[in-house]
């Protein structure tokens, strides 16, 4: 990929669009309204929160002398003002302040809804405040009496620090496409005609070129190797966990990383049409593809809002055949639309979302997605990417076996002792289990590596050799029969990795390696099986490797050597079954099922592009922690629907009693007396979202 075409990718991301509006949990109205002139994941989600937390302790701080100087508040805790020329005009003046700083801001924001025609939250809370702005301005101007400038101070209090709550709990940076363009150099090594060779910009490499890839660097392009043998780590593309030995006619994937030796690679794809470019077509696909999550409070602040209005044409009406249409008829009608927004409302589904966010980061689960979380409770498949998430995605020893006259120990002592100076995975993995095993490992001397077969050593005065199939081919005089045949058989079954000791022209123990299993995997497949979740296994490995892994955890459904455009199809197909899929992966091989995905999991210590790519990032890449967010999500979704009812449940009796239903008997609700139900109801919400704090996540037993 071109330099250019990284600068092009960037700023595409950096601009973000529409599709990806709301993906932080705000409304895209939030964007619109607050000084963002664009939406989606270019957005400073951190200086909206900046803005709205400086409009809450603003507006608070204006609000003491709006309560301070309301007669409603000196008379409910019996204190007096002195009065002093032009005390009246304090609580309007501050209360224009209020509402002018911090409620012009949402009545910016219900303007799309209302385009649209989907009232929401927005809508409600510009219907009640602006309502109480309008009326209150009248009837100070008229001196009527019965202004609601402390009950609209307080009201727009509260609903920005709801919005600066629900804005700071889902506060994120989503940078996969700039993740996964990092993993390209920007410059090449260019071989001559000559054998010299010049740094180019990967951007002026053409098809036919040849380039020097050194140890340990990217390789900058797709291509084939023309010279040179090395071990290429392609797991970050690929998936697949062990190094892939390469030699000249093999290709190799531009962004993968080069083993120990040197390779000359000619470019077979340059631009968009290389394997990584492919990746972040469907990253970004995927992500336009995926639609803001409709908050249940906004739902049910639309139905509240077409309720309020039913109510206050009706109470117009009614009164106005009743008494004619005069000062208390207005009052009542202003009553009705005012109280039907209550405090509890903005507060109910934000004080979850900030508790339960928090006490999932308290439990090393990072919540990039306010409704992943929420939806998690709804999940019907969950889909492991099985290197570097069910398993560690290192190679570990899975067994060793002596053939001669040896113990395991000795025959690992010198397995190790033949690995010792190599920096291999899988030397690297014998010298780890002989330290875990506290084994002896002896000295070695007239060591010889065998190119592309093995190694040779002198342990006490006696030969050894150590490698795989092409060693023995080498070294031995027949193929290997009897117990090593069936032991290479078993492992090649198990999809294992097999290493062997040779002494004297015959095999004296075999080390079998494997990708390790991490402890914890058997316990999150069952604990999602009990929650009557299934369990499915993506990888790019062979299938008898994922056969093997499937059959130890107890997978029934497993898709084995997958590619990354095919691990997106995957998902794709099960969610054209009607099921809802959660996606755990690590890799960037990963990202576009992540995303694709109804909810994207990450293991915290895989790639940034796969964590970029998540809506939820394991911190302690614990994959039992996709469990907890399962039980969370269902313990938040209960709390959500009971501070639902607190908050809406009032209205049941306050909007009647607004309306005038009692007025016959002398029961009329007054705006203090509703302002008194909205306090009430606040205190219940913030009460019960507390208890969220000490609920447990462990799995049920």
């Amino acid at each position: 990929m071109s330099h250019e075409q990284h600068q092009s990718m960037h700023r595409r991301h950096e601009m973000g669009g529409d599709e990806h509006a709301g993906h932080d949990g705000m409304p895209k109205a939030a964007h619109e309204a607050d000084g963002a002139g664009h939406a989606g994941h270019g957005v400073d989600h951190s200086g909206h929160e900046q803005r709205f937390r400086q409009r809450f302790w603003v507006c608070l701080l204006l609000t003491i002398p709006v309560l301070v100087f309301s007669d409603t508040i000196q008379d409910w805790l019996n204190f007096s003002i002195r009065s002093f020329p032009g005390d009246d005009w304090i609580a309007p003046v501050f209360a224009v302040a209020i509402f002018t700083y911090g409620g012009v801001p949402f009545l910016q924001m219900a303007v799309p809804e209302v385009q649209r025609r989907q009232t929401g939250m927005m809508t409600l809370i510009s219907l009640a405040i602006g309502v109480a702005f309008v009326y209150s301005v009248i009837a100070f101007a008229l001196d009527a009496g019965g202004e609601f400038f402390w009950e609209l101070a307080t009201l727009i209090d509260v609903m920005l620090l709801g919005h600066w709550l629900e804005m700071r709990s889902v506060r994120q940076a989503s940078g996969a496409l700039n993740e996964l363009a990092k993993l390209m150099p920007d410059t090449a090594e260019r071989v001559a005609d000559d054998g010299t060779t010049e740094e180019v910009a990967v951007s002026d490499l053409e098809e036919g070129d040849v380039v020097l890839v050194r140890p340990g660097a990217n390789v900058p392009i797709d291509g084939v190797v023309v010279d040179g043998t090395s071990g290429v780590n392609e797991a970050l593309i690929t998936g697949e966990s062990a190094p892939v030995h390469k030699e000249p006619d093999d290709n190799v994937i531009g962004g993968s990383t080069n083993g120990e030796g040197s390779l000359r690679v000619r470019v077979t794809a340059v631009g968009d049409a290389t394997a990584l470019a492919g990746i972040m077509r469907l990253v970004e696909e995927a992500q336009q593809s995926k639609s803001a999550t409709e908050l249940l409070a906004d739902r049910v602040a639309g139905w509240l809002f077409y309720a309020a209005v039913a109510v206050a044409l009706l109470t117009a009406v009614v009164w106005t055949v009743v008494v004619g249409f005069e000062g208390e008829t207005v009052s009542r009608v202003a009553t009705v639309l005012v109280i039907a927004c209550p405090h509890a409302l903005g507060l109910a589904i934000p004080l979850v979302v900030a508790i339960s966010t928090a006490k999932s980061a308290s439990n090393g689960i990072l919540v990039r997605d306010r409704g992943a979380l929420e939806s998690a409770r709804l999940v019907d498949v969950v889909v492991f990417d099985k290197t570097g998430t069910l398993t560690m995605g290192v190679f570990g020893v899975a067994d060793v076996r002596a053939f001669d006259d040896l113990g395991e120990d000795e025959a690992l002592a010198l397995t190790a002792a033949l690995e010792g100076d190599s920096e291999h995975l899988i030397a690297r993995a014998v010298r780890e289990e002989a330290t875990e095993r506290q084994v002896a490992v002896p000295g070695v001397s007239r060591f010889e590596a065998m190119k592309g077969r093995g190694v040779k050593a002198n342990v006490n005065g006696v030969t050894y050799y150590l490698g795989g199939p092409r060693l023995l081919e080498t070294v031995l005089d027949s193929a290997p029969e009897g117990g090593v045949a069936d032991y290479i058989a078993e492992a090649g079954r198990q999809g294992q990795t097999v290493v062997h000791l040779v002494r004297d022209g015959g095999v004296i123990a075999s080390v079998a390696l494997a990708d390790k299993i991490r402890p914890e995997s058997k316990d999150v497949v069952h604990a999602l099986q009990s929650y009557g979740v299934d369990v499915a296994m993506l990888t790019g490995d062979s299938r008898a490797v994922a056969k093997s892994v499937a059959e130890e955890l107890g997978i029934d459904t497993f898709f084995a050597e997958v590619l990354p455009e095919h691990k997106d199809q995957k998902v794709i197909e099960l969610q054209e079954q009607g099921k809802s899929v959660l996606m755990v992966g690590d890799g960037v091989n990963d990202a576009p099922a992540l995303t694709r995905a109804d909810i994207g999991v990450a293991i915290g210590g895989g790639t940034d592009v796969a964590i970029q790519s998540a809506d939820i990032v394991l911190v302690q890449s614990n994959p039992l922690d996709v469990v907890k967010s399962i039980v969370l999500s269902r313990l938040a979704y209960r709390k959500m629907i009971q501070n639902l009812v607190w908050a809406t449940g009032y209205n049941i009796v306050a909007l009647p009693l607004a309306a005038g239903v009692l007025a016959p008997m002398g029961i009329l609700l007054s705006p203090a007396i509703g302002a008194a139900f909205m306090s009430f109801s606040t205190i219940i919400v913030a009460l019960n979202a507390q208890l969220l704090r000490g609920a447990s996540l462990e799995p049920e037993s």
